[in-house]
């Protein structure tokens, strides 16, 4: 399984590093998580300079793509020199996006008439694009995700998992990040967050 986290300039490390290293616990299953970038390097809003794993086209033909946010997703969703190099198909894929990348999946026409989970800055621009923004944590419908907040991260990580291994993998995968001490809880409260959505 080849996943693109796709990662840009001022991008949020709770995003793509969150859901790259749950997604990597299915790595013994064949499954490779790997930073997605438009450039080899990028540096994150709080000034983590990291080296792409992949260059951005390798979405493209990618199993899952996973668009991550942050502080320069407004800019981002005005460069078409950027978004132009993206041909995503959710008729092939599994796309999903968390906090800002919802605004990326809607200036690329992925969203259609979907309602979609936001962060709270991004909310006002993710309507402005002509998406309905929900009030949750985590929206899907189909091959196509949204997640709301940065520690929504593993809700869409584990919809990945869930839909396409099953709930008994995303629940493994979920019980070894899961604090020690409410390891269940956790478990049980993030599957109740996704399975009206498999």
């Amino acid at each position: 399984m080849r996943i693109a986290v796709l990662t840009f300039e001022g991008f949020n490390e709770l995003d793509s590093f969150v859901a790259a290293g749950l997604l990597n616990r299915m790595r013994g299953q064949g499954w490779q998580a790997e930073i997605t970038a438009p450039s080899e390097w990028v540096t994150s809003m709080n000034g983590v300079r990291v080296q792409a794993q992949q260059p951005l086209e390798f979405a493209n033909a990618a199993d899952v793509v996973l668009f991550g946010s942050g502080i320069l997703t407004r800019d981002i969703a005005q460069d078409r020199g950027i978004l132009d190099r993206l041909r995503l198909d959710p008729s092939r894929q599994l796309i999903g996006s968390q906090c800002s990348g919802a605004l990326l999946m809607a200036k690329l026409g992925l969203l259609g008439s979907l309602p979609a989970c936001t962060d709270l800055t991004t909310k006002p621009w993710v309507i402005e694009a002509g998406v309905q923004v929900l009030d949750q944590p985590f929206y899907a419908s189909g091959n196509l995700a949204t997640a709301g907040g940065c520690l929504s991260a593993p809700y869409l990580a584990a919809w990945v998992i869930a839909k396409l291994a099953g709930e008994d993998a995303c629940a493994t995968a979920l019980h070894y990040v899961a604090p020690v001490g409410e390891k269940e809880a956790y478990m049980e409260h993030a599957l109740g967050v996704v399975r009206p959505y498999l």
